[in-house]
């Protein structure tokens, strides 16, 4: 599993809105989909840095990508 430390939630919810996701709902956590996908992102300061790794692997993106989206 990758790992993406030191990721901020609403930094990672503003790349993946520039990867095509947008908000379905949100609560504890926050829902993103791109109409094919559902990803769910934990409102922590900052995210576990596997679960951010896991979430950009959900989403299609490598590491590589999703830094250069935030």
């Amino acid at each position: 599993m990758p790992r993406i430390p030191g990721v901020n939630h609403l930094r990672a919810v503003a790349a993946l809105e520039k990867a095509g996701f947008r908000i379905v709902r949100q609560g504890k956590h926050i829902v993103m989909s791109d109409g094919a996908r559902f990803l769910t992102i934990p409102r922590n300061n900052p995210v576990n840095a596997f679960t951010m790794g896991g979430i950009a692997k959900d989403a299609g993106l490598g590491v590589d990508e999703f830094r250069k989206l935030l």
